[in-house]
């Protein structure tokens, strides 16, 4: 089951690095739209209207997939103060049951984020010419990541493989 365990890890891995990619990419991306669209109006005086939405919507993209990769690599928020004084075996139970909770999370983003981008689906960004749904897109994405990871995270404990905690020196995959 490790073997089987570190397959799925170094291919979540890949996955991960490449949601930090897009995210680095993405937080690029807003910056120079931002930056361009200050150059325009203080310096040309004149406007450019798909900025703002566009940014926006980018930095959407980089937040939920910087917080699901962040949930993998055990950059979450948690309460740890009861772990120092129970037995290891009680650890491995509670971050477990807190990894569920945040899967749980994730469901919640993916069903409600879904609910959202059908009810905007419709409606029409004026300033960008694309569907109100990409806007809610990036929750759904998010959640599915954040289920991915949070389930790995149970499935590596179960299988007898350390997972990241904060603080902790990197694990290999």
């Amino acid at each position: 089951m490790q073997d089987q365990m570190k397959t799925v890890a170094r291919a979540t891995s890949v996955l991960a690095q490449t949601a930090l990619w897009v995210a680095g990419i993405g937080l690029v991306m807003m910056t120079v739209f931002i930056a361009a669209q200050v150059f325009w109006r203080y310096i040309l005086n004149d406007s450019l209207p798909w900025t703002e939405p566009a940014s926006v919507m980018i930095m959407g993209w980089f937040i939920f997939l910087g917080a699901a990769v962040g949930i993998r690599e055990g950059y979450h928020l948690s309460f740890d103060i009861l772990l120092y004084v129970i037995p290891e075996r009680a650890k491995l139970f509670l971050h477990s049951l807190s990894d569920l909770v945040v899967a749980g999370f994730g469901c919640g983003m993916v069903w409600f984020g879904w609910e959202l981008a059908a009810k905007t689906a419709g409606n029409k960004l004026p300033s960008l010419g694309i569907s109100g749904a990409f806007d809610f897109v990036p929750i759904v994405a998010g959640g599915i990541l954040v289920i991915l990871f949070s389930v790995e995270r149970v499935a590596r404990r179960a299988a007898g493989l350390p997972t990241a905690r904060f603080g902790e020196t990197e694990l290999e995959d």
